[in-house]
């Protein structure tokens, strides 16, 4: 399984930037997927997840300035980020996969099996 994470970059704060996520060699129709920045080396920060219903879910530090979405045709999601602040600046990664049958948390990251290498998001002020 293979997802590649593009669209990051240097945008002044005010900016926007739209991340994609291409993954390969794992369907993402029926899996909850996410989008998440490192806060520390092991520690990633959920920002916005879809869970396998369909649902959406946002980290309260995101809501109305970015959108998660997926395309299940491309087989890809995209994190679509407005308003961007020097405070979002960061590597920002996509997860898939949540195999666990209960309930999961779209937003917490030991529940994701796949992840992207990383792309790096500058805001500068």
């Amino acid at each position: 399984v293979l997802l590649v994470e593009s669209g990051g970059g240097l945008v002044q704060a005010g900016g926007s930037l739209r991340l994609s996520c291409a993954v390969s060699e794992y369907d993402i129709r029926s899996s909850c997927v996410a989008w998440f920045r490192a806060i520390t080396f092991e520690e990633r920060l959920g920002l916005a997840g879809i869970d396998k219903d369909g649902t959406t879910t946002y980290a309260d530090s995101v809501k109305g300035r970015f959108t998660i979405t997926k395309d299940n045709a491309k087989n890809a999601l995209y994190l679509e980020m407005n308003s961007l602040a020097p405070e979002d600046t960061g590597m920002y990664y996509c997860a898939v996969d949540c195999p666990s049958p209960f309930p999961v948390n779209v937003l917490d990251s030991p529940e994701y099996t796949y992840w992207g290498q990383g792309t790096q998001v500058t805001v500068s002020s």
